[in-house]
C-alpha cells in the first residue's frame, strides 16, 4: 500500500521510499525515511495535497510523491 492509498486519521510505519534522484532526495530530506511513522491528517478531495505529521512536523506533499512512499 501507499501512502496515497492509506486513510485519513491513520498512522502507518513507511516500509520502502521508491523514488529516485531528486524526488526521492526531496522527500527523504523532509525526514521520510524506512521506519518512520506518519500520521495522515487530512487529503484534498479534487487535488493536493495531502497533510501528514512526521516526527512532529507537519507537512504537505503532493499525491504524486505520497504515491511513491510505500507503508504498512
Amino acid at each position: 500500500m501507499t501512502l496515497k492509498e492509506a486513510r485519513v486519521g491513520s498512522t502507518v510505519t513507511v516500509t520502502k521510499l521508491t523514488g529516485t534522484g531528486a524526488v526521492k532526495r526531496r522527500i527523504m530530506d523532509m525526514g521520510i525515511t524506512k521506519g518512520v511513522e506518519i500520521h495522515i491528517r487530512k487529503v484534498a478531495p479534487l487535488g493536493d495535497p495531502v497533510e501528514v505529521t512526521v516526527r512532529g512536523y507537519e507537512l504537505s506533499l503532493r499525491k504524486e510523491d505520497a504515491a511513491m512512499i510505500q507503508v504498512q
